[in-house]
């Protein structure tokens, strides 16, 4: 008789944290799992037991579903094992998600079902037939690189669609660290485009790795603290996981927790961009007939490719330290990304004056005259420095939160979406760059709360 599955010692033991807690509780429960699969395998026939998702990963969190696999050979489904192996584990607390499945069967789901498509990207054997694990695991991994056009789009759709009915981990003031945007699922995601042979800069995705590792271990802290499934970092449990975790307050947690979500969400719009451009561009015929429509000169020394507004010669950084401004306000009002190497090369440009020139200023409150759309491209130069190289009182604002309901983002996404909203009403007063310019720095003070009362 299996003896049930211990966990009480890992869940208290406030030292075992992130990676190390990951590692020690999949260890023990794929112990586990082998001693109840030894008890139930039943017959001669060749069966495998799998784990996917989380549990493949080897990132389950205290609270994480329990995703598992049985694959078998015949007709008949051994359907005494499988109830040996999920009784037992439904009694020991844990959300199973299970399926008794041949691998013609799996793969054959898998070419219809994205969910259960990706699942076994992470496939790992754990114990039976491990022929059986290892023909799934070659035969699902070529079918997603073979598929890859039809996976990438369904992918894309999937990514958009979750990240228009959830908020930002950056910027939210209860962030969903699993499904949110700039959360673990879209470092997920950007591993599964990358299986795929998406064309993505593998080292910027490799470069979130402690990003990666700082969200699992907030989110296995906030399922430690709250003993149930939920990955919605919400405000009652934010003082319990900072002291957990270490940290001054829950201030420094959410700033910490901001500053991952910021790097996940750029890296993955960058990565999503390219992929669609490249989908785009093989998805019909006259294939050069769309790569003219999209590439164009402009004429001042920029020019768009794919999406993108660049400088067209990005070997030589501009003189005009002002030249950021220019692409910005044209990259808003187009709704255009900034190539990478033209942000590279805007790097090297040297810093602003202290007093700038009347054009400096227009095109800066032009920039902030485009509304929304000049968000997404602001938060882009803050990502390189740009903004509060313009800017540099912004700099203590960055992924700062206010922890109250009468906010809903951090101070630097608060003052830009106000100027995004005050930029409706510029053509209504005398000097609508005024009123930008008031809404954009209003709260500039929360950044500075040793000088006093922010409002002063």
């Amino acid at each position: 008789m299996t003896p049930p599955l211990k966990k009480s010692d890992l869940f208290e033991d406030d030292c075992l944290r992130g990676r190390a807690f990951t590692s020690a509780w999949t260890d023990r429960v794929d112990d586990w799992l082998r001693e109840l699969y030894r008890e139930a395998a039943t017959g001669a026939r060749p069966m495998a037991l799998v784990a996917v998702g989380g549990q493949g990963r080897r990132e389950m969190a205290p609270q994480s579903d329990l995703d598992l696999l049985l694959l078998f050979e015949g007709r008949e489904a051994p359907s005494a094992t499988a109830e040996g192996l999920w009784y037992p584990i439904w009694d020991a607390g844990l959300k199973l998600g299970h399926a008794v499945r041949t691998v013609r069967d799996t793969l054959s789901l898998a070419s219809e079902d994205l969910e259960t498509a990706t699942s076994l990207l992470s496939a790992r054997h754990l114990c039976g037939d491990p022929d059986l694990t290892t023909e799934l695991v070659e035969r699902s991994r070529a079918n997603w690189r073979k598929g890859s056009k039809h996976y990438l789009r369904e992918l894309a759709e999937a990514t958009d669609v979750r990240h228009a009915e959830t908020a930002e981990v950056a910027f939210a003031l209860e962030p969903d660290l699993k499904e949110g945007r700039g959360g673990l699922r879209d470092v997920h995601a950007l591993g599964w485009a990358l299986a795929a042979g998406a064309p993505l800069d593998a080292d910027m995705v490799r470069s979130l790795g402690a990003d990666h590792d700082l969200l699992l271990e907030v989110r296995i802290e906030l399922h430690r603290r709250q003993g149930r499934p939920g990955d919605a970092l919400l405000l009652q449990e934010q003082d319990a996981v900072a002291r957990s975790l270490g940290d001054e307050d829950a201030d420094a947690l959410m700033a910490r927790v901001a500053e991952a979500g910021r790097r996940i969400a750029y890296v993955s719009d960058e990565g999503w961009h390219d992929i669609k451009v490249s989908v785009a561009r093989t998805a019909v015929a006259g294939g050069a007939r769309l790569g003219r429509r999209r590439n164009r000169r402009r004429g001042d020394g920029l020019e768009v490719r794919d999406g993108r507004i660049c400088l067209i010669d990005e070997m030589r950084p501009p003189q005009d330290p002002f030249e950021v401004l220019r692409i910005a306000r044209v990259a808003a009002v187009e709704q255009l990304r900034i190539g990478r190497a033209t942000l590279n090369a805007l790097v090297g440009s040297p810093p602003p004056p202290s007093v700038w020139p009347r054009s400096a200023a227009t095109e800066f409150c032009a920039l902030l005259g485009a509304g929304h759309t000049a968000v997404p491209v602001i938060e882009v130069l803050e990502q390189r420095g740009l903004w509060t190289r313009l800017i540099p009182e912004w700099r203590p604002a960055v992924c700062r939160p206010q922890r109250n309901a009468y906010h809903r983002f951090t101070v630097d996404r608060h003052l830009l979406e106000c100027a995004a909203e005050a930029s409706a009403l510029q053509h209504s007063v005398s000097r609508g760059d005024l009123l930008m310019m008031g809404a954009l720095l209003h709260d500039i003070g929360k950044a500075y709360p040793e000088l006093g009362d922010h409002s002063e």
